[in-house]
């Protein structure tokens, strides 16, 4: 049941060997294990996946993919997971992360009003930035933790049920 359902979200294996921004990983995408749906590359992938969707670097997509092919875990849900923080998602889930950048290095949050301009950024780096750089690496590996573990107790429960199904 949890592969059937992982399954249908992942995005086509085509796609991803094709993608222009994966092209630079060129032979290495044709490794079979990193397109395999088992219960260690889905947990594995899970917990990369998230891991660098809560990371604030551009290339999520690249890193991710880097990651999975270093660790051999499944690619496409190692790059789809990146996609939680999208252009609509991201203003809240780094904002989170700042706050729990304060709480972790024991800061006061400070005011900001977010400016689109170089300026601002090289700024905010000393201001705001080691707060949400933490809290970025907790959130990051928090979720990541919880998506290794979950992933797994998911795919125990399914596998459970679908014997239990068949014995009676």
């Amino acid at each position: 049941m949890a592969k059937k359902t992982i399954q249908r979200f992942l995005p086509d294996p085509n796609k991803i060997r094709h993608h222009k921004s994966l092209r630079i990983f060129g032979r290495l995408l044709h490794d079979a294990n990193l397109w395999h749906l088992n219960r260690r590359s889905a947990r594995g992938a899970f917990a990369v996946g998230l891991f660098f969707a809560f990371i604030p670097v551009p290339f999520q997509m690249v890193l991710a993919a880097a990651a999975a092919i270093i660790l051999r875990v499944n690619l496409p849900i190692s790059v789809a997971l990146v996609w939680i923080t999208n252009p609509l998602t991201m203003p809240p889930i780094f904002y989170g992360s700042y706050l729990v950048g304060t709480l972790v290095l024991n800061q006061p949050e400070q005011h900001f009003a977010f400016e689109a301009s170089w300026a601002w950024f090289i700024e905010s780096l000393t201001t705001i930035g080691p707060a949400f750089l933490v809290g970025s690496l907790v959130c990051a590996s928090i979720a990541s933790i919880i998506g290794y573990f979950g992933i797994d107790l998911m795919w125990r429960r399914s596998v459970r049920r679908a014997w239990g199904m068949r014995n009676n």
